[in-house]
């Protein structure tokens, strides 16, 4: 699949512009219809021999950060974009802006803390992207209010089946749509690549109440919790346990009879399948389910350490349980549309 290529793109939310391109290039031979809209979503129609409309859905923004001010010194303050933990962004590599300026997130260091500062988790204020500028005017030769920073980490294998790479959530959804749309499909299907999910799902409301599907199914990626300092019954999902269908999370309660289809499916064609064991997070579903008088959802996702940070790591093989079960519903949808 193209998981490397699609990683090592960046696209924050709000600025998904080189993801979209990228995609569009490999998936037009395939699609009858292709649109984006007035949010930036890509909408690819494959057609059908039925009236019924058909929602695939995975989202192309990734966390990251948006430059609000430049000091004196030429440092570049900036806010998150989406749900970062300050934590694990000290001294990372970061690319700023269209030309890829390179920077490291740096702070105060630590023998110039005070007791206080050292003991506590620091804050988006207390921290700057350190470009190399000498003042703010060479500073803002470089970059421009607004512009956006993504982490600055190319795609890595990891051992016999892992990988490493920034945004495996969800440009493992990304990737999976891209090779479904080569399949035949029964009804109209809609493969949606959505904007702004890390900030409130919000290209994924605008693209249901437009298609108004029947059915929708949404590839993501999850927490996956399998790593030290957690015993067994607390793990979220397990890395390379296969592809992970969800019972609720803060943003759905899945239908039932279509999640336990999925799940069954799976067993049946021997698929490797777990269940999500909490219902922290949320994605798209939470408001494609809700879209005009409502739509069955339901979302299958990859497992993913470390998720939004620098570095995830996820399984090939789970990605690949992903797209089979995938591929398995759109081959089998009469049994659960």
């Amino acid at each position: 699949m193209l998981i490397e290529e699609l990683t090592n793109l960046n696209g924050v939310s709000g600025d998904e512009a080189s993801v979209r391109r990228f995609i569009t290039e490999k998936i037009e031979m395939f699609a009858d219809e292709i649109k984006v809209d007035t949010m930036g979503n890509l909408i690819a129609l494959k057609r059908g021999d039925s009236s019924k409309r058909v929602m695939l859905s995975a989202h192309m923004d990734e966390v990251g950060f948006i430059i609000g001010g430049v000091t004196e010194n030429g440092f570049l303050k900036f806010k998150t974009v989406g749900g970062i933990d300050t934590r694990v962004i000290l001294s990372k590599k970061v690319v700023v802006g269209k030309n890829n300026v390179k920077g490291v997130i740096g702070m105060k260091a630590i023998h110039l803390q005070k007791r206080s500062e050292r003991e506590s988790v620091p804050e988006v204020r207390d921290l700057f992207i350190d470009i190399g500028a000498k003042d703010r005017d060479s500073a803002l030769e470089k970059i421009s209010l607004g512009d956006y920073a993504a982490f600055d980490t190319k795609f890595e294998k990891l051992g016999e089946s892992s990988v490493k790479a920034k945004a495996i959530d969800d440009r493992a959804g990304c990737a999976v749509l891209i090779e479904l749309i080569k399949k035949t499909v029964k009804y109209d299907t809609y493969f949606c690549f959505t904007t702004q999910e890390e900030v409130g799902l919000r290209g994924a409301r605008i693209v249901a109440d437009h298609i108004n599907p029947d059915i929708a199914l949404v590839l993501e990626a999850t927490t996956c919790s399998d790593v030290y300092g957690f015993n067994e019954h607390e793990y979220v999902t397990r890395m390379g346990g296969g592809v992970v269908v969800t019972f609720m999370d803060r943003t759905t309660i899945v239908n039932d009879s279509y999640r336990k289809w999925l799940y069954n499916s799976a067993n049946n064609a021997e698929i490797a399948v777990q269940y999500k064991q909490t219902t922290m997070g949320g994605n798209d579903a939470g408001q494609i389910h809700l879209a005009r008088a409502g739509v069955k959802t339901a979302s299958l996702s990859v497992p993913c350490r470390y998720l939004h940070s620098p570095c995830g790591i996820a399984s090939e093989k789970d990605i690949d349980a992903m797209y089979r079960l995938a591929e398995l519903f759109l081959s089998k949808i009469d049994e659960v549309i």
